[in-house]
């Protein structure tokens, strides 16, 4: 495999972004927009064409490409390991990343930021690609951390509103959090390594699996893998917004929609499950580590869920989906069935880009309206995105024959199968959530596209579908989004795709075990009329329509006689107020005791100003002493002469 042609799938996006974000005002709006999109497209070519050897039995690629720095021994490089996991991630990264270049095309019009969006755009493709073609910890922190510095400035892109100042904030904060459990993780690796390669890393796994870690002297120990694995997982609790770490994913829709599209299908929330994923080696050697991540995801699964039913924002509804399915990811990857995961992240990505865009193409339509409760009758005026948002729902909610299908249920059957602690909770929580998905998705498509329209006069007079440069990306996502799942199951799950690039014990293989039931495509979809999931989705479809269309006074009766479960979920359960009343508070009251106590108090009045004062009184005593006069000076004399001699005396 040519180095070169691998070191040209990131940089092109990087230099592309570079000649955009600096000479965007030279070059134009077309140019800038152009050639951010012809690099994308370069790299997705590339990328694809890297998959297509590996499948046709190149081998994989794993060498340094750059030695940054070596100290101590330790080999600081930039380096790709390209197998069958990291292509697939590169193929549907650029490709949804090249929807969105498109799509932003139209959606940016009008804005006075068109080329500097472009540039950041491009800027985060190039940051996803360093993440997951890395060969090394170190690489894999850059790119996590330039993740995190573009996705700052895309949530912040409209700097003039203080809920996106406050949004970007509050995403870089938490995600600081989960990203010092992430760099201690690394640090434990390099401690029983001595090196930052993943292959060296892995095959230390089952030794380090035997060490056990002494926190602060303390004479009982842990684990020190398990302490290793909870660690890197904080980190991706902070970037796929796993319950406590998600408050700032609702937030990030403050940006412009196509970044809410490229954060949440194919980038930054990816990039938590990609790296569990890759660490397989690692986690396999921890059950408390699995069990702990099987329990956050399967919590994040379902709880965050029920935001969406209660929420009247479009793009929030979607973002919340987003939570949602994350935490199935989670779960899946809880079980040792990682392969699921990536695949429920493949298909993921497709159908949640294709609603995001959808629910962008509404908002333009009605002229930057976002809430549900004006929209109505939609799906006359606008055909495309009525029907590609449609394919986007029926993948979503897991409707036989559809991509999100094959994936979702694959994954509750592997957690059906698993026997580790906490998966009896995982599967009631993931099944449960087939029916909350299901409610909430049509919910929306009910409220935006169905029944009487709501538009008030000013939507009205400005209602305007959107062009091609809008639809042909929506176009370009539902065929995925519709197929994918049915030609890709067999190889990806139960044929040997992934190969030595995810690992996992034998006692813990869950997907070939259900992968013994599975007879093909066609069966599998057949097979789930009996299943218990397609019914609750059955369900949540009807009482949606139910409940929206049909007795939508029912729905208001309901949300009175509960009014304080209503309450719980419209403050989302209240880690915001939390967060901002108890540990933000907490925090601040920290700081002003250290500035007052330690600084002032302390640093400055003892330190500072007390030793200036003592020297000051010091010499204020002995300026007493040079008074001018010779018998004082000869007094002085004498008692000096008497303290020596007497020093002496008593030396002897």
């Amino acid at each position: 495999m040519n180095a070169n042609l691998l070191l040209a799938i990131p940089m092109l996006p990087l230099a592309a972004a570079i000649i955009a974000g600096l000479g965007g005002r030279v070059l134009g709006r077309a140019v800038s927009a152009g050639l951010a999109i012809a690099a994308v497209a370069a790299s997705c070519l590339l990328s694809m064409q890297v998959l297509n050897q590996l499948l046709h039995g190149t081998a994989n690629y794993n060498a340094s490409v750059y030695t940054w720095l070596l100290s101590d021994g330790v080999n600081m490089q930039v380096g790709f390991l390209i197998d069958r996991l990291s292509a697939l991630m590169m193929v549907v990264v650029t490709f949804v990343s090249l929807c969105v270049h498109v799509y932003t095309v139209g959606y940016m019009h009008d804005d006075a930021g068109f080329q500097r969006f472009f540039a950041y755009i491009a800027l985060f493709t190039f940051a996803m690609l360093m993440l997951v073609m890395s060969n090394n910890f170190l690489q894999l922190f850059f790119g996590w951390e330039a993740v995190g510095v573009v996705s700052y400035l895309l949530i912040g892109f409209w700097y003039t509103r203080p809920s996106a100042i406050f949004a970007n904030l509050k995403a870089f904060l938490v995600n600081r959090v989960g990203d010092f459990g992430f760099l201690l993780g690394i640090a434990g690796v390099l401690y029983y390594t001595g090196s930052l390669d993943y292959q060296v890393a892995f095959n230390w796994a089952p030794a380090i699996a035997k060490q056990t870690l002494h926190v602060a002297g303390t004479a009982a120990g842990w684990p020190a893998m398990t302490v290793i694995c909870i660690c890197l997982f904080v980190g991706a609790m902070g970037k796929s917004a796993q319950v406590p770490l998600h408050v700032w994913l609702p937030d990030s829709m403050e940006g412009p929609t196509p970044i809410s599209a490229l954060i949440h299908a194919a980038t930054m929330v990816t990039a938590g499950i990609f790296m569990v994923a890759r660490m397989s080696p690692l986690f396999e050697q921890s059950e408390t580590a699995l069990s702990f991540v099987l329990v956050i995801g399967a919590t994040t699964a379902l709880f965050m869920g029920f935001l969406g039913i209660v929420n009247n924002d479009i793009k929030r509804v979607v973002a919340y989906s987003t939570l949602s399915q994350l935490g199935y990811m989670t779960v899946a990857l809880g079980v040792s069935a990682y392969s699921v995961a990536i695949f429920h992240l493949m298909t993921h990505a497709f159908f949640k880009a294709l609603l995001f865009l959808a629910a962008g193409a509404v908002i333009i339509a009605m002229h930057h309206e976002q809430d549900m409760r004006k929209m109505g009758g939609l799906r006359v005026r606008m055909p495309v995105t009525y029907w590609t948002s449609l394919i986007g729902a029926l993948a979503l909610i897991g409707t036989p024959f559809f991509s999100g299908f094959y994936s979702k249920d694959a994954l509750i059957e592997a957690v059906h199968a698993s026997h580790r602690w906490g998966a009896g909770y995982a599967y009631v929580c993931v099944t449960a959530g087939v029916f909350v998905t299901a409610f909430y998705t049509f919910r929306m498509i009910f409220m935006t596209f169905h029944g009487p329209s709501r538009l008030d006069h000013h939507a009205e007079e400005h209602f305007h579908d959107v062009g091609w440069d809008m639809k042909g990306p929506l176009v370009a996502l539902a065929i995925p989004s519709l197929l994918i799942g049915y030609f890709t199951i067999q190889p990806v799950l139960f044929g040997g795709y992934f190969g030595d690039a995810i690992r996992v014990l034998e006692s813990n293989d869950v997907v070939a075990e259900i992968g013994r039931e599975f007879h093909g495509a066609a069966v599998f979809a057949l097979h789930a009329v009996l299943s218990l999931p397609l019914w609750l989705a059955a369900a949540g479809v009807y009482c949606a329509w139910h409940f929206v269309l049909r007795r939508p006074d029912q729905a208001t009766a309901i949300q009175a006689r509960f009014n304080w479960l209503y309450r719980l979920l419209v403050n989302k359960y209240y880690f915001d107020w939390f967060n901002e009343n108890v540990l933000a508070r907490a925090a601040r009251g920290l700081g002003l005791a250290l500035w007052r106590g330690g600084d002032q108090a302390v640093i400055d009045g003892v330190l500072v100003d007390g030793s200036a004062g003592a020297v000051g009184w010091i010499a204020g005593r002995v300026r007493r002493i040079q008074n001018g006069f010779l018998y004082s000076y000869a007094f002085w004399m004498i008692v000096s002469l008497v303290l020596i001699l007497g020093w002496f005396l008593v030396r002897v």
